[in-house]
């Protein structure tokens, strides 16, 4: 083999590691972030002996963001502090109350691990809605906070707020439990943007609806909307 060629060659080789070491060397740097906390969504689950609570996990990563966790997701749940079977937990992290008590949840993946305590309720006889007549402006982005308890039991998690003038549900308030990020363990109330007119208020029924509630008579407080 001629002189050239062979430089040729080893200048080729030479090319090939360089580019082998510097692949190495670039995965070791940009190192894909991992889960570092994970917290479970609603806080503090409780559920009606024969309900049902969907639960979502919200990890933080190395980098600090934060977000739910859909994939490599592990649910599991402790034995009850009451003995015997409170609840059953789904591998979809779907609650189903069994009896009363108490039992730990927890959720993993990718070897880190997040609990939150579940309590299961009896049917309730009654119920509290507060704040009672709160006042919010209508312009989109502010909201009523409200809170459900029973017997100081809180089962803000478990109901269904729904915004009534007379007997009319008015769909352009729409109520929900916070199970994001940020939630804060509420039902929040918002009234669409431009819903009274600007200058003037309006009052509606929010009404409680609970599948567990024996009670005879209607749950609910007075939400006062404000035009913007």
């Amino acid at each position: 083999m001629s002189s050239p060629q062979k430089k040729l060659r080893l200048i080729g080789a030479f090319a090939v590691l360089g580019s082998l070491a510097l692949a190495v060397s670039c995965h070791g740097f940009f190192v894909n972030p991992t889960w570092s906390t994970i917290t479970i969504q609603p806080p503090s689950p409780q559920v009606a002996v024969g309900f049902t609570q969907t639960l979502s996990a919200w990890g933080t990563d190395t980098d600090g963001n934060r977000a739910q966790i859909k994939s490599n997701l592990i649910w599991s749940l402790s034995a009850a502090s009451t003995g015997g079977t409170v609840a059953t937990l789904s591998p979809a992290g779907v609650l189903t109350g069994v009896a009363p008590g108490t039992a730990t949840v927890t959720a993993s993946s990718e070897g880190i691990s997040g609990t939150a305590t579940a309590t299961v309720a009896e049917e309730v006889a009654t119920m509290t809605i507060t704040p009672a007549d709160p006042s919010v402006v209508d312009d989109g982005s502010h909201y009523a906070s409200y809170t459900i308890t029973s017997g100081g039991n809180n089962i803000t998690s478990l109901v269904t707020l729904t915004a009534y003038q007379g007997t009319t549900a008015i769909t352009q308030i729409t109520c929900g439990f916070e199970t994001g990020a940020a939630g804060d363990g509420t039902q929040d109330c918002t009234p669409a943007s431009g819903l009274v007119p600007a200058g003037s208020s309006q009052q509606y029924t929010i009404v409680v609806t609970y599948a567990g509630y024996t009670g005879t008579s209607q749950v609910s407080a007075l939400l006062t909307v404000n035009g913007s």
